[in-house]
């Protein structure tokens, strides 16, 4: 009876190793595929392209011109989908801004234009002519299929990276506070139920537009829609270069409140303090940028 039992033992042993094996590799595909199915739909993020924050910085040459910019690109290289324009105020691209942002590790465009000599007297506005050229390069290198947002950011200014993430849904031209500035510890746009009614200000608060520059963000394609808009020199006063801009291409009742309805402070108008340098009597024999 065992014999006869193990006889056909043998003879089923072989078919059954085939289905169990069989039954093992479509279990094995089966839970490949399944594990395909949840990694490619639920792990991986979903990516979308962000719209480029192309920020504006003119400079010039003096003492704390590079830490200005260390600082500045400290704050830039957290920022994703990010282009920094700077543009000097010089005849030529000097090497000491050259090899910085060849070093900075960001997207970047360099330019330069120097400011004619009869505008550098006081009381005359500042950087016209390089956020001019900015925006002419930007006119010249992009097209209404690009999505971005224009900001003016100044290099003696310190900056939260949330702003830049605040700015980036500008849909034409949006505005929040900034701190330490117009003799106040801030100013900033009144918003009632998401508009703009009027404006917390310490200085010509009858300007049409009173706010500073790192309080305005625009959209890039506005900016190539507008091909005119630009910053004035002739006429224009200082602290007037701001509304002399913005009445070109928006209107009060049209801006767009961030920052918790103006409510949260993100960029602040530092001002780095005038160097001391009365010792720079005898140089040293090794030459050290600085």
């Amino acid at each position: 009876m065992k014999s006869l039992f193990y006889s056909h033992f043998f003879i089923l042993l072989p078919w059954i190793l085939i289905v169990i094996i069989m039954i093992d590799i479509d279990t094995k595909r089966t839970v490949r595929r399944t594990t395909h199915f949840y990694l490619s739909h639920f792990s991986k993020p979903q990516r979308t392209a962000l719209p480029t924050i192309y920020a504006i910085t003119p400079t010039y040459r003096r003492a704390v011109q590079k830490a200005e910019l260390t600082r500045l690109s400290n704050t830039f290289r957290l920022v994703p989908q990010f282009h920094w324009i700077v543009v000097e105020d010089s005849n030529t691209r000097t090497e000491l801004v050259s090899r910085f942002l060849a070093h900075s590790g960001l997207q970047h465009t360099h330019l330069h234009v120097p400011t004619p000599r009869r505008y550098k007297r006081t009381g005359m506005p500042r950087a016209t002519e390089q956020r001019n050229k900015a925006l002419a390069w930007l006119r010249m290198s992009r097209s209404p299929k690009d999505s971005g947002v224009v900001f003016f950011a100044d290099d003696d200014n310190t900056y939260s990276v949330e702003l830049f993430e605040e700015m980036r849904s500008t849909q034409r031209v949006s505005v929040w506070p900034v701190g330490l500035v117009g003799g106040r510890r801030y100013e900033r746009p009144l918003v009632d139920k998401g508009r703009v009614v009027g404006w917390y200000t310490g200085w010509k608060a009858n300007r049409p537009f009173p706010i500073d520059m790192a309080g305005f963000a625009v959209n890039l394609q506005v900016v190539l829609a507008s091909p005119k808009a630009l910053f004035k020199r002739l006429g224009s006063k200082p602290g007037m270069q701001e509304s002399d801009f913005l009445k070109q291409i928006t209107k009060v009742e049209d801006l767009e409140p961030k920052a918790a309805n103006c409510t949260q402070v993100l960029v602040w108008h530092t001002r780095t303090e005038k160097v001391n340098l009365g010792n720079e009597r005898w140089n040293d024999l090794v030459q050290i940028e600085v």
